[in-house]
């Protein structure tokens, strides 16, 4: 009887520390991460963000030294620049002037008609400034560069591979680059980038709509639009 007894007792405290072991364990594990880094392992939205940032929308003229005024289709392409300029950014533009390369005199010469360009699109002229840029070789034709400061959403570049995609052994985990191709996508399809910092505000309600809604309430007629089922469904005869 003493014997069994002596068994017994120590097949329980095998038990026991076998039992303590793997608490001590899996403590240890999830002392060792926090919620926010298992989150983050995991979902591809902390690990590729998309990032509002305000960054220049440039159009670069290219200008040969012989030309001495606009034609074509880039006086359009110009008044364009400025009407997005103050849908996209504040209405402000600046005309970056190459100086020292070959074709210096052809961009002073169209550089009133690029202005004028620009006012036709919207902008007055305090809006305009003009600023020159050294060119290095001057043998080369430098483009006349406009440029406006917009919002723009990034995610940053793709592509990156640190590690096999199959991972290591146990791991259950998403490789580096999942998602990113998502949020890229997402950040350059977004018309408004700062609507994915906060919600646009409401838009006033059309007044003459609500009155007749509201007088038809009130005279007991039907305020709802119109339905007609199907259509839209029907299939065409030949």
């Amino acid at each position: 009887m003493k014997l069994k007894n002596k068994v017994r007792f120590a097949d329980t405290c095998r038990i026991t520390f076998v039992t303590l072991g793997c608490l001590m364990v899996l403590g240890c594990q999830n002392q060792s991460q926090t919620p926010s880094q298992l989150l983050a392992s995991h979902d591809y939205r902390l690990r590729h963000p998309i990032v509002v940032t305000e960054e220049p929308e440039t159009l670069d003229l290219p200008i040969g030294r012989s030309t001495r005024s606009l034609v074509g289709p880039i006086e359009g392409t110009i008044t364009a620049f400025a009407v997005e300029s103050r849908r996209k950014g504040d209405g402000a533009v600046e005309i970056l002037v190459p100086s020292g390369s070959a074709n210096e005199a052809a961009v002073h010469a169209v550089t009133p008609e690029i202005r004028q360009a620009l006012q036709r699109g919207g902008l007055g002229r305090s809006r305009i400034t003009t600023r020159t840029y050294s060119v290095q070789n001057a043998g080369a034709d430098a483009p006349i560069r406009l440029s406006y400061a917009r919002m723009k959403a990034t995610a940053g570049t793709c592509g990156s591979w640190p590690r096999n995609i199959g991972g290591g052994v146990g791991e259950n985990v998403d490789y580096e680059n999942f998602g990113c191709a998502t949020q890229a996508n997402l950040a350059a399809m977004v018309d408004n980038p700062s609507d994915l910092l906060t919600p646009r505000a409401s838009t006033p309600a059309d007044q003459q709509r609500r009155a007749v809604v509201i007088e038809n309430y009130r005279t007991g007629e039907i305020t709802a639009s119109d339905y007609i089922e199907g259509v839209g469904a029907q299939i065409a005869e030949e």
